[in-house]
């Protein structure tokens, strides 16, 4: 099973910091993952503390020394640029070749989901919940070739609980016409995954100089838009195949839907009844 990414590791490390280690670590996950690869003295520089700071820091991150912690970093960037055949190329040996289909694929499904439900932050997870339902303007959803489907079913489910739900349409003036409308009353909630998508981020920038918040799921590896976020939620991708799974990401989505409707309480339920009425009304069925 995959380890959790540099950028992950940094970002839930931060907690256990000194504020100058804090520095270290705001700067490296600004600039992930090219501030890691600058000297000791350079990052020292940027994030305005002294060198043996930035040492204490790889070394709380469990690294021997500086060199050590690029050697990692540079695995990390293999790992973040994956393709489904390089992963099935790099894949070792399974633990159990007798084992059938159904039960290899449900301990590995299994696990899979514990880790993302162990290691998601409570906190954070909140901090959706509180963000998307209380957005007192426009929530806008968005996510990638596959990680948009899991776009839509959030916003179906969140269309369903509160006004003013979109997902981002294809179309470009359609897609400019919302993002230029956004601004500090709105939420904009995005899905990145590895092999992160420039548009996808592009989009996490033109919100934050809007004033929008921004909620990002994404997986173990972090991807760049984590900078820009207000919320980050990861999860776990080990699958049975070589492509990611996106079970964990479902499983956190229907949380997070959980989550909205607990927090919105009688008015999602009249939402939702008024909806029914309507569509008996026009025999929407």
């Amino acid at each position: 099973m995959a380890e959790a990414g540099m950028a992950e590791s940094i970002r839930r490390g931060m907690a256990d910091c000194s504020p100058a280690e804090r520095k270290v670590a705001r700067v490296l996950l600004s600039a992930y993952p090219s501030a890691g690869f600058e000297t000791v003295a350079r990052l020292a520089e940027r994030a305005s503390v002294s060198g043996p700071t930035v040492l204490r820091f790889v070394q709380r991150l469990g690294y021997r020394g500086f060199p050590d912690f690029q050697e990692a970093l540079r695995r990390d960037l293999d790992e973040r640029s994956a393709s489904p055949l390089r992963i099935h190329q790099t894949q070792g040996p399974r633990d159990d070749d007798s084992a059938t289909l159904r039960d290899r694929a449900a301990a590995i499904s299994q696990h899979t989901l514990a880790q993302t439900f162990a290691e998601v932050s409570t906190h954070d997870l909140e901090r959706c919940v509180e963000l998307i339902s209380q957005a007192p303007g426009s929530v806008l959803v968005a996510g990638g070739r596959y990680s948009g489907l899991l776009g839509r079913v959030l916003a179906q489910h969140l269309e369903q609980l509160r006004p003013r739900v979109r997902t981002l349409p294809e179309a470009p003036s359609a897609r400019a016409a919302l993002v230029g409308d956004l601004g500090r009353r709105d939420v904009l909630v995005l899905f990145d995954f590895r092999r992160y998508e420039e548009q996808t981020q592009r989009l996490a920038k033109a919100a934050r100089a809007r004033h929008a918040a921004v909620v990002l799921f994404t997986d173990i590896w972090l991807s760049p838009i984590a900078s820009d976020a207000d919320v980050v939620l990861t999860s776990e991708t080990a699958a049975p195949s070589p492509f990611d799974a996106l079970t964990p990401i479902l499983a956190l989505v229907e949380t997070v839907v959980a989550g909205c409707f607990d927090r919105l309480g009688d008015a999602a339920v009249e939402r939702m009844a008024r909806a029914d009425r309507t569509a008996d009304d026009l025999g929407l069925y």
